[in-house]
């Protein structure tokens, strides 16, 4: 039986189905008039929030798999900062909506980025609130998941309602840059590609990669400030995209045979990705006439997964998406959040620091991979093996060279820590050093549990 429509009947839809009845089953018929109602419906705002039709109704025409995911999306709709417990109760929901469905978090971005578009008119206090969000919570998962795309519209929509100033500054600085720049990394290009080609290279793209205005105002900021803009060398950075893993290489070897690299401005995020899965490889050169240019080269499949990341390349199972096996990892993480970690936050800082923050990847000696927060330090290491190894930690090897307890840790190291059975415990030292809120709490416990004792064996006995 044909499904009733919901609305009245348009005749842009009329003839829409007079023109697919030519080619498709009256099966399929239904299903688009099925999908057009739906439409109308959420054009008009969230379904099932803010029309008549109901979750129930959703699954009965939809099946249940696309009812799950509106289910997930009215969740979080309602995430708002109106205190710390109540927010993290919704960054709980979030994570878990997430960890159980992953459309759901990205048709949630797409509505953020909507969101943001269309703020102007609200007041003053909103605007700042919902920006603030965007930028603090939105944009960080989005660049955990490798969805650079969402990650610099989010960032860039926000921008200007949190630092208005800084990015109108920012946005000048960006505007010069380019423009003095046009016409020299134009030709560049073209160089590039015609000796590529002439190499045997398939080069399916080259194109200049405009930096994203929040993130060159963040590195405006690790370079020392405005003062120091001259050190920003990849406010258009060129990026290749060729035919596969050897053209990439290729390709650098290629541009290494024209241009001389500046000493450490070769970066192998093909052999070493970023904890997010960002695949590249940049290199920046002195190039024609001596001007400092960076070039980005990946193949195809890296290039939409550094767009789109885990959105790029899901896969299915019957109760709808699933992570690539390669991103369950992080994936399992948010799953435990809900019973662990949240439960005990207290403070929002503490939430950004663990969770929010740039990751690294470091390596066990039997090739187990850690993941923890940027500068991370062995200990923070040993506490995320096992709270006994953290409370007996003594001394640590990274990439088989003997450091002190609070070295920063870098992707791709190797961490060994050795531990001292007769260890009392940590020392309220590392407090100062560590990142993870995992090693704070731990470390805190054990010098609470400690002192408590001491006190026990000092205090007389009744």
């Amino acid at each position: 039986m044909p499904y009733q429509t919901i609305i009245p009947e348009n005749p842009n839809i009329k003839d829409l189905l007079a023109q697919i009845r030519q080619y498709y089953r009256k099966k399929d018929i239904d299903m688009v008039q099925l999908a057009y109602d739906f439409a109308a419906k959420a054009h008009a705002g969230h379904v099932p929030e803010d029309t008549s039709v109901s979750l129930e109704e959703i699954e009965k025409n939809f099946g249940p798999d696309i009812a799950s995911i509106i289910k997930g999306i009215t969740k979080l709709g309602k995430l708002k900062y109106r205190g710390v417990e109540r927010y993290i109760e919704n960054l709980r929901k979030m994570f878990v909506a997430m960890a159980e469905d992953i459309r759901v978090m990205i048709i949630k971005f797409a509505d953020r980025v909507h969101n943001l578009s269309t703020i102007d008119a609200l007041p003053i206090k909103k605007r700042y609130r919902i920006a603030l969000e965007s930028l603090e919570i939105y944009a960080p998962i989005a660049n955990r998941l490798g969805i650079g795309e969402f990650k610099s519209l989010l960032e860039d929509l926000s921008f200007p309602y949190i630092y208005p100033k800084e990015y109108e500054k920012t946005k000048a600085l960006r505007n010069t840059l380019i423009s003095q720049r046009e016409a020299y990394l134009q030709n560049v290009m073209e160089v590039i590609e015609k000796e590529l080609k002439s190499s045997g290279i398939k080069v399916l793209n080259v194109h200049g990669r405009e930096k994203a205005l929040y993130s060159l105002y963040q590195k405006i900021l690790r370079k020392g400030g405005w003062d120091n803009t001259d050190k920003i060398h990849d406010v258009v950075a060129i990026r290749i995209i060729v035919n596969d893993l050897s053209d990439c290489y290729a390709t650098l070897g290629i541009i290494h045979k024209l241009w001389h690299p500046l000493k450490g401005g070769i970066k192998d995020y093909i052999s070493q990705p970023k904890p997010n899965g960002y695949k590249s490889l940049h290199t920046t050169v002195f190039c024609i006439e001596g001007q400092i240019v960076e070039f980005q080269i990946r193949d195809k499949t890296m290039h939409n997964e550094a767009e789109y990341g885990i959105a790029a390349h899901w896969h299915y199972d019957e109760r709808g998406s699933r992570l690539p096996a390669k991103d369950i990892f992080w994936a399992k993480e948010l799953a435990n959040i809900q019973k662990n970690v949240l439960e005990k936050l207290s403070d929002l800082n503490e939430l950004k620091i663990d969770f929010f923050k740039n990751r690294i990847f470091v390596f066990t000696p039997q090739g187990d991979v850690i993941d923890l927060p940027e500068d991370a330090t062995p200990i923070d290491f040993a506490y995320n093996i096992h709270t006994d190894i953290g409370n007996q930690c003594n001394g640590a090897k990274v990439n088989d060279q003997l450091v002190s307890l609070d070295t920063p840790l870098k992707s791709g190291d190797v961490i060994e820590v050795f531990t001292d059975k007769n260890r009392k415990g940590p020392s309220p030292d590392w407090l100062k050093h560590v990142k993870t809120h995992m090693a704070k709490s731990h470390i805190k416990e054990k010098l609470k549990n400690e002192k408590r004792s001491w006190l026990k064996n000092i205090l007389p006995k009744k």
